[in-house]
């Protein structure tokens, strides 16, 4: 289902998912599963979301870019 110019190509999930694993979860010794999904919420909603800089995005971070949105 992937490939250049398929409208189901799901690259940008990927991209994260890599960025993801490199940035927390290969970095990190769970002890439990638990642990692990407690780590990536709190990776997403408190590092990724609101503070993290992306390329794609002119640099901002994704909650920057809603507020300037709706404003």
């Amino acid at each position: 289902m992937s490939g250049k110019g398929n409208c189901y190509d799901n690259s940008m999930v990927e991209t994260f998912f890599k960025t993801l694993k490199s940035e927390l979860v290969w970095r990190t010794v769970f002890e439990t599963r638990l642990d692990a999904e407690q780590a990536i919420a709190r990776y997403i909603d408190g590092f990724y979301n609101p503070v993290r800089r992306h390329s794609a995005l002119d640099f901002t971070s994704p909650a920057q870019l809603e507020k300037m949105a709706t404003n």
